[in-house]
């Protein structure tokens, strides 16, 4: 039998034809922001790089056409993102029946993209990840 190893998410990015480096920064940005949250994971999803919490999907990166995150998003949140902002979050047929959304990470301002993947992480993680981070993240009384 031959081990197989990951190879690091930058490097699967140049391999699948990024060459500019710009959807390199976009992808890095999301996983400083993905990364901080507990229980997040890089992984990877048919073959592409993707984020998980304790073993499910929160995100992947879609590389074959669009070249955009598919985020977890549930479908109430999802219509209110395509209606707002249609240039940046989108939908491809594969996706209408499953919640999630596409963001086109090169265009999301900073503000929204936390708010964004927090969001999804919500409704991937345990509870009780949820309930502790909660819980650390209380605003001190005064």
């Amino acid at each position: 039998m031959r081990k197989t190893s990951r190879e690091p998410r930058g490097a699967q990015l140049r391999r699948k034809g990024n060459s500019t480096g710009r959807l390199d920064q976009a992808y890095a940005r999301y996983l400083r922001i993905a990364l901080k949250l507990p229980g997040t994971e890089e992984s990877t999803s048919y073959g592409t790089p993707a984020v998980k919490v304790k073993g499910k999907l929160l995100s992947r990166w879609r590389t074959e056409a669009e070249g955009a995150l598919a985020l977890r998003c549930d479908f109430v949140d999802r219509q209110i993102l395509l209606q707002a902002d249609p240039a940046t979050f989108f939908l491809t047929d594969h996706y209408r029946d499953y919640p999630f959304i596409l963001v086109k990470l090169e265009r999301i301002h900073e503000a929204a993209f936390a708010d964004v993947v927090l969001r999804a992480w919500r409704a991937v993680a345990p509870q009780k990840l949820i309930t502790a981070y909660d819980h650390a993240n209380a605003p001190q009384p005064r």
